[in-house]
């Protein structure tokens, strides 16, 4: 597979993503630290969660939908 596509919806009980905001914001070509959130997919929120690492030597989009599944 050439290209993966990963979509997350980030909740805001997500502590562990925001603990890294302490460091430097990327650019844009820069190498994405590892991290680990839960996943959703049409069912809802997935059993197991992403790690970036699970995508190694593969193109990663990463969306973010901070209104999926709200009223807004």
């Amino acid at each position: 597979m050439k290209a993966a596509v990963l979509a997350i919806a980030l909740a805001a009980a997500a502590p562990a993503a925001l603990a890294a905001q302490d460091t430097l914001p990327l650019k844009v070509g820069d190498v994405a630290p590892e991290f680990v959130l839960p996943a959703a997919t049409q069912g809802g929120v997935a059993s197991a969660p992403v790690r970036l690492s699970d995508f190694r030597d593969q193109t990663v989009i990463i969306a973010f939908f901070y209104k999926a599944r709200t009223k807004g």
